[in-house]
Formats: C-alpha cells, sequence, structure tokens
C-alpha cells in the first residue's frame, strides 16, 4: 500500500508544531529535560526546538528529505530518555497529567515508524 504524498509534509508540520511549542512554552518541556545532562534546561529545550526545525525544513524538502527523516527517526529515538523522565517525575501527579505522561512512552513507537517510513519512500537524490 503507497503512503500518502503528504506523509512527509505532515511530519514536517508535526516537527514544526513541536519546535514553535518548544519556543512558545518552554516551562513544559524543561521539566522533561533528564536531568544527567549538563548545563540548563532551557538550553537544552532551545536546542531541541532548534533541531526539529531543522529536521522539518528537511523532511519538507524532496532533495533533503531521506537524509533527515532517517535523522528524524534518531532524534524520536533520543528523545525517549526525556518521556520516561517525565513519566517518573509525574508519577505521584493527578491521574490525567500521570496518564499523558505514560501515554508519551507508547506513542514515541509510531513516530519512529513514521519517518523511518517517510526515509524509505524517499527517492534517492544524487
Amino acid at each position: 500500500m503507497p503512503r500518502s504524498e503528504r506523509s512527509p509534509l505532515l511530519l514536517a508540520g508535526l516537527l514544526a508544531s513541536a519546535a514553535v511549542a518548544h519556543f512558545a512554552v518552554p516551562r513544559q518541556f524543561d521539566a522533561t529535560v533528564p536531568r544527567v545532562l549538563p548545563g540548563s534546561p532551557r538550553t537544552w529545550t532551545y536546542a531541541s526546538g532548534v533541531v526539529e526545525l531543522a529536521l522539518a525544513a528537511g523532511v519538507a524538502v524532496p532533495r533533503t528529505r531521506r537524509v533527515a527523516a532517517l535523522a528524524t527517526t534518531a532524534f524520536f529515538v533520543g528523545v525517549f530518555p526525556a518521556n520516561v523522565q517525565m513519566a517518573v517525575d509525574w508519577r505521584h501527579r493527578p491521574a490525567p497529567q500521570k496518564a499523558a505522561a505514560l501515554a508519551r512512552l507508547p506513542l514515541q513507537v509510531p513516530l519512529v515508524l513514521w519517518a523511518r517510513g517517510v526515509a524509505r519512500d524517499a527517492v534517492r537524490v544524487r
């Protein structure tokens, strides 16, 4: 079954939206930065937003789509520890917040598979 031709642009839109959120409401992202990382959580929040903007641009452009989608796959795997940290930190919060933090964990899998699929379907440009 062929994937939607819009799939890469939807992925780029998701990445761009997440990037904007990192700058618009950084506090919620600061709380997910694993404490083992050096430096300020805000620095990591902003850096993650910049990376997401770059990935969004790369996925949106057919010439860079394959490489950017592979990088997006790695990025989604790489931010999983932040989702785990959030679930651990929020385990004593009210049920809706706790449920949201826990729901993020399995949702990372379809994101990884989506990005990998976009990379696989991208036309190799020489």
